[in-house]
């Protein structure tokens, strides 16, 4: 970087006071972080923690009827996104063929739960 790129870049952000003024008024004193546009970065939002810790409730409390449930609507998400094209998933097993499998399996397991339950429930 050039002496001259740097007076821009420099020119183009919030002056140290403003810095230093903000960091006061927020009552802490590290610099904030900022992305291109010299804005202050959103925090962290959670919201993936809340929803598996909800995903977690219902499968605790429903059971294998919620996994039946939630494998059935996801391999169904699955299968119809692998006929449109979709080969690739943002899924940790990427290919979707073994999230269709693993899907099938957890809908099976699902299955037999309930299975079981009902079988105990009535003899």
């Amino acid at each position: 970087m050039s002496s001259a790129s740097d007076a821009r870049r420099i020119a183009n952000g919030p002056s140290p006071s403003q810095l230093v003024r903000a960091r006061h008024a927020a009552g802490h004193h590290r610099a904030p972080d900022l992305n291109e546009d010299q804005q202050p970065a959103p925090p962290f939002d959670p919201l993936r923690l809340c929803i598996f810790a909800t995903v977690a409730l219902l499968g605790w409390v429903a059971g294998p009827v919620a996994l039946a449930v939630f494998a059935a609507i996801g391999f169904a998400g699955y299968w119809k996104a692998r006929r449109r094209g979709l080969t690739t998933s943002n899924c940790y097993l990427r290919d979707t063929r073994l999230v269709l499998a693993y899907l099938g399996i957890l809908l099976i397991a699902g299955l037999w739960g309930i299975y079981v339950l009902a079988a105990r429930l009535v003899g």
